[in-house]
């Protein structure tokens, strides 16, 4: 299954079925960044997306954090992204408290701010631009699977109206619905669920979503400030309200604000008045908010999906964990599933993976850990800027003090927040301490080029001392450090975390290591 071809229904009257390697459902940024990544590494992938391509999508997200940025470097898209938005490098939850992000090790030390739309334009035209067949309109209303193949029934939601398209037809992202709107089927050896906290895919399998709401009727909104605070990034809880406040860059700002004693339902309308009431209560001033641009009602769960994966279908992003916006973590989350996610099923439907069960496993052994200790992290912190009682926010000063006096707690506060502490457990067998598992920071090799440059090629990068010879008939780049002097060889998986390392090793030594990545049987091959 290469290609996208159309056939006609395997019981002869449910219109057409498409054929792919991949479908992903849903096309928010955990879709879009995963379809992109595995149309690049050769595959056949179709997205599929209910909203029709014109349909704003809310910006609800707006951080962007530094291991993300890390990996759309990784992708040649991180500049372009930051010339998006606004760069923060110093936090203040809490008071004056203050956090700085210079503290990062990484080429990205800072919260990029920039509307999610921004994040989706630029992950849309690459996905686009790999050969991605993108399905807007396109609902899936059932899933059914056995040992080869995962078919999923959708029905197309609008029909295709040829005096909406230009002389030469519908675009290539145009898809109208089967023969007479009939409901049609594709057929994919893998399916991703990225479809949000309402997950359809999560839904057909019969997984449980279980959790909790944390906070209830949040309003938030983009507004515009007659008297922005002087903090770029302004937040604050009483025992009445709790208020956040962040710029975008462009003259609009992000606005939270809730209030404990809010009962009010997601589809109850808000106001203007009752965003400013709130925010004088928490902040001791509204700024002077005006113009809204548009303003929504919503609350905040903390649910997890027990199992990542089910079969020959996977669950990422929002469909597989939800928590509250504190930290602005979840689209961050989400995008790292995928990257996690992108170069297992891809190295398993080339035929390049020595235990391709135990690969596709291992997406659930190291995010879901990571998932749950994100829900953990988002919900202390969304607990703690809205304590309420005095007791409870004299506890908050206490910690907050705390933590701005100890170094190293600071550092893996950050360093969570982040993403870039993130790391997964060694590889079973793996003697330590090792590096395998953590994340590979972006040195600079012999060539002039940095380790996240090399990344783009979508694969393994093996770099070691000058001398060392490239393993016989693997799929991988060599590159040579370009420090003098340094004796480790490490190879890295395609997102940027180590793999394998070892501070001295032979070329024998090192063949073997890469081979049980990346040949079937695990052997390394004669040259």
């Amino acid at each position: 299954m290469t290609a996208a071809e159309d056939t006609t229904g395997a019981s002869g009257d449910t219109g057409t079925t498409d054929v792919f390697d991949v479908a992903v459902v849903g096309a928010g940024p955990t879709g879009l960044l995963l379809a992109g990544d595995l149309a690049a590494a050769g595959l056949s992938v179709t997205l599929l997306e209910k909203r029709p391509r014109t349909a704003a999508n809310l910006t609800r997200a707006f951080a962007v954090h530094a291991r993300t940025l890390e990996l759309l470097d990784a992708r040649g898209l991180a500049d372009e992204l930051v010339s998006t938005g606004r760069q923060i490098d110093l936090l203040r939850p809490f008071g004056s408290m203050a956090l700085s992000l210079r503290r990062l090790r990484s080429r990205y030390p800072f919260v990029l701010i920039t509307p999610q739309y921004e994040t989706e334009k630029l992950l849309e035209r690459r996905a686009l631009s790999t050969g991605t067949v993108i399905q807007y309109d396109c609902q899936v209303t059932g899933l059914r699977q056995d040992h080869e193949t995962v078919t999923l029934d959708v029905q197309d939601t609008e029909k295709a109206d040829p005096e909406d398209h230009g002389p030469e037809g519908p675009g290539p992202e145009d898809h109208g619905p089967g023969p007479d709107g009939r409901p049609r089927q594709i057929h994919a050896r893998h399916v991703v669920g990225a479809d949000g906290v309402r997950s359809t895919v999560r839904d057909r399998l019969g997984l449980p979503f279980p959790g909790q709401a944390v906070v209830r009727s949040m309003i938030l909104a983009d507004v515009r400030l007659t008297d922005p605070p002087e903090d770029t990034l302004t937040a604050n809880g009483t025992a009445d309200a709790f208020a956040f406040l962040v710029p975008f860059g462009d003259g609009w700002y992000r606005a939270i604000a809730w209030s404990p004693d809010a009962r009010a339902a997601d589809t109850d309308p808000t106001s203007l008045d009752e965003l400013r009431a709130l925010t004088r209560a928490a902040l001791g001033s509204d700024h002077g908010m005006h113009d809204p641009r548009w303003m929504s009602r919503f609350h905040s769960d903390e649910r997890q999906v027990p199992h990542y994966r089910a079969g020959r279908v996977f669950l990422a992003g929002d469909a597989a964990h939800v928590h509250s916006p504190a930290g602005g973590l979840g689209m961050n989350t989400g995008l790292q599933d995928a990257a996690n996610l992108s170069w297992k099923l891809a190295a398993v439907l080339h035929g390049q993976a020595p235990d391709p069960e135990a690969l596709l496993d291992s997406y659930h052994r190291e995010r879901h850990p990571v998932g749950r200790l994100v829900l953990r992290a988002s919900g202390a912190l969304v607990r703690a800027v809205t304590a309420g009682t005095p007791a409870r926010r004299t506890a908050r000063r206490l910690g907050a003090g705390l933590l701005a006096r100890l170094g190293p707690a600071q550092d893996r506060a950050l360093g969570l927040v982040s993403g870039i502490g993130i790391a997964y457990p060694p590889p079973p067998g793996t003697r330590r301490p090792t590096p395998a598992g953590r994340r590979a920071p972006d040195l600079p090799l012999a060539d002039g080029t940095r380790l996240y440059e090399a990344l783009r090629a979508g694969g393994f990068v093996l770099v070691t001392p000058p001398g060392a010879a490239t393993p016989p008939g693997t799929p991988l780049t060599h590159h040579h450090w370009a420090t003098q002097g340094r004796t480790a060889r490490v190879l890295v998986r395609p997102d940027g975390y180590v793999a394998w390392s070892a501070p001295a090793a032979d070329d024998a030594e090192t063949a073997a290591a890469v081979a049980r990545w990346l040949l079937p049987g695990g052997r390394p091959r004669k040259a």
